[in-house]
């Protein structure tokens, strides 16, 4: 989904209602640059809707999951992190170590996917995820395996 005129009418198109608060929770998801929580979507709906409470921004964003529109992932910060969903699947490559993160395309995960299908008959959902460890400067460095904050 490219915009969320498109996201609407594909909730409409599947028997949804829009209400004001779900189009904000879009247009918060689409505007945000890169991954967003729950928590910060709940704040920018608010400042439209006060009423409108966490559960409510959870329950749409299990919908949009659902939908495949928006993708969830654990970037080790205890949070669940949303983004709306990328035209190419990516994942992340987080060091345990300084923090840094980085993008893993998704083609590197083809042998992976295939190996599942073909060895174990299972049909993963390698849609978007986060693998922990350690990057190469902190290998280099002897940097520490603590997670950073």
């Amino acid at each position: 989904m490219t915009c969320e005129a498109d996201a609407i009418h594909l909730l409409r198109q599947r028997g949804y209602r829009v209400t004001p608060q779900r189009a904000l929770i879009l247009r918060a998801l689409r505007h945000a640059n890169g991954h967003i929580t729950a928590g910060e979507i709940a704040r920018q709906v608010q400042e439209h809707f006060p009423t409108v409470d966490l559960s409510t921004v959870y329950r749409t964003l299990a919908l949009l999951k659902e939908l495949r529109l928006v993708t969830e992932t654990d970037l080790g910060a205890g949070d669940a992190r949303y983004e709306w969903a990328p035209e190419q699947p990516h994942h992340h490559l987080i060091c345990t170590a300084c923090g840094a993160i980085q993008v893993l395309e998704h083609g590197a995960l083809a042998t992976l996917q295939r190996t599942l299908d073909e060895q174990y008959g299972f049909d993963a959902d390698l849609d978007h995820f986060a693998i922990f460890g350690r990057c190469r400067a902190c290998r280099a460095g002897g940097g520490g395996n603590g997670r950073s904050t």
